[in-house]
């Protein structure tokens, strides 16, 4: 196994995978203390919050644990590592459905019965009647149900991106927008979209309406656009988009002329969708 940095002042531990760092896992967050650490096992399956995204969300320092590196471990060489890793470990703390060990045979009573110190278990968490999870998440993100994502998440769903080059016909002939190169990141449903949207370094966003999917009414092909509501930029590399509300559905249109109404109206909805928040 590959050797591990050993971290000596944690002296507890979340460990999961913690794709979204949703509102369950912050029920998590809010119980490890002043050295508390987050573990987080990383798949590569992770597409809310890819990689160090999850950074942006919690103010306690992440721990990245390739699943390569404990997939063949069991119960208790799982433990074993977690000792050595963190050599001051008092408290571990999980959600309820926690599993782990090799084909994940041991559950949080094994942990409890396996660590020596203390284990708090975190209850299942539920908003409107419904348990929150990162699948759950990911489903109404398919379906273009932003609200209800969001929802569960705590905060906007957001993406980030390469600004890059578009088809030029949005400037000449609609709106300008900025188009996005997204990897890593799961995008929502076809559709139009109230955004809010960061440049490069800036710290403040900027009211933006966005467009997903393929462009029916001219050339076909898939796009991320963007544009932005009281503002002209140029030159601009990277984009941060969040999600606010969902306009409408991906059309075709008859004409450009049609098109660019509807890029008027959708304009005036998300300036709607927006007014009331603070930018």
């Amino acid at each position: 196994m590959k050797h591990a940095t050993v971290t000596k002042n944690v002296k507890a531990v979340a460990i999961g995978g913690f794709d979204g760092m949703h509102e369950g896992h912050q029920h998590l967050f809010e119980v490890l203390g002043e050295h508390g650490a987050i573990v987080v096992i990383e798949t590569g399956y992770a597409n809310l919050t890819p990689g160090r995204e999850r950074e942006r969300f919690t103010t306690h320092p992440i721990v990245y644990v390739p699943l390569e590196e404990v997939r063949e471990l069991d119960c208790r060489g799982f433990v074993n590592y977690l000792k050595t890793r963190f050599p001051g470990l008092e408290r571990i703390v999980v959600g309820y459905d926690f599993r782990f060990g090799k084909d994940r045979r041991c559950s949080h009573e094994d942990l409890k019965r396996l660590f020596g110190g203390e284990v708090r278990v975190i209850d299942e968490v539920r908003i409107g009647g419904d348990s929150v999870h990162s699948h759950k998440i990911r489903a109404k993100l398919k379906i273009g149900d932003i609200v209800g994502a969001n929802r569960f998440l705590g905060h906007n769903h957001t993406i980030r991106g390469r600004v890059v080059q578009g088809q030029g016909i949005g400037a000449k002939e609609l709106v300008p927008t900025l188009n996005m190169r997204v990897e890593g990141f799961l995008l929502p449903k076809e559709g139009v979209y109230a955004t809010l949207a960061r440049l490069d370094d800036e710290e403040h966003f900027r009211a933006a309406v966005s467009f997903i999917g393929h462009r029916l009414t001219t050339d076909g092909s898939f796009a991320v656009e963007t544009h932005l509501l009281d503002d002209t930029v140029t030159e601009v590399s990277q984009i941060e988009v969040s999600f606010v509300k969902r306009l409408r559905e991906n059309r075709k249109f008859a004409s450009m002329p049609e098109l660019a109404a509807a890029i008027e109206a959708d304009i005036e909805a998300a300036r709607k969708a927006l007014g009331r928040l603070e930018l």
